[in-house]
């Protein structure tokens, strides 16, 4: 405990950048820990989609939605809710959605600007599209 400070003197740089990478763990920990937006894993979106019918939006691009994409799920682009556009998903305001992209950190801005839109109950596929495909379950492809 003595060393820290003398440390902290002789390499200020090194000290700072962990000070920042401290601060950046720190508030992603609890930003996501009083986000309104839920992140699931694989299975309960399976139940949300057999018991509540719940709304799958993917974000990905559409070459890889054609590729493979989880059944009934909605190939939107990132820009249409950023303009305003909500277009089909406008009346599931009161159903569960679940935002899907090629992983759960690209899909969590654009989860909580569904919140922000109205969305009452608004979740993430936690590891996205990839956690989906390693927990082996089927994808069906466009044509």
């Amino acid at each position: 405990m003595q060393e820290i400070m003398p440390f902290v003197g002789d390499h200020p740089m090194l000290s700072l950048a962990w000070l920042v990478l401290l601060s950046a763990v720190i508030f992603s920990y609890f930003q996501s820990w009083f986000s309104k937006v839920g992140e699931i894993t694989s299975g309960e979106v399976i139940s949300l989609i057999n018991k509540e019918d719940a709304v799958i939006i993917d974000l990905r691009s559409r070459d890889d939605y054609r590729q493979g994409h989880i059944t009934n799920s909605l190939n939107l682009a990132e820009a249409g809710l950023q303009n305003g556009n909500l277009g089909s998903i406008e009346k599931a305001k009161n159903r569960p959605v679940v935002v899907i992209g090629n992983s759960s950190i690209t899909s969590r801005n654009y989860a909580k600007n569904l919140y922000r839109a109205g969305f009452e109950r608004v979740y993430v596929l936690k590891e996205g599209i990839t956690g989906w495909c390693a927990d082996n379950l089927p994808l069906i492809r466009s044509k």
